[in-house]
């Protein structure tokens, strides 16, 4: 597991503002830009369904 491969939103603004994905085999690692070390792991299904929650505005009351 490399640097390399972990992707970030395009609307990820410069410094320690983004959340990196990476496919790690069977998992998906989740880690936020200014704590990379820390990492939390899920299923794709799982992340399937929170990517269409996403999309869908479930989450925004999140937002404020």
């Amino acid at each position: 597991m490399t640097d390399d491969f972990w992707q970030e939103s395009s609307f990820c603004q410069a410094g320690n503002s983004c959340i990196g994905v990476l496919r790690d085999g069977e998992i998906i690692r989740l880690r936020e830009s200014e704590q990379p070390n820390e990492t939390i792991t899920t299923t794709p299904e799982k992340m399937r369904a929170f990517i269409r929650g996403v999309k869908n505005g479930d989450f925004d009351h999140l937002l404020g």
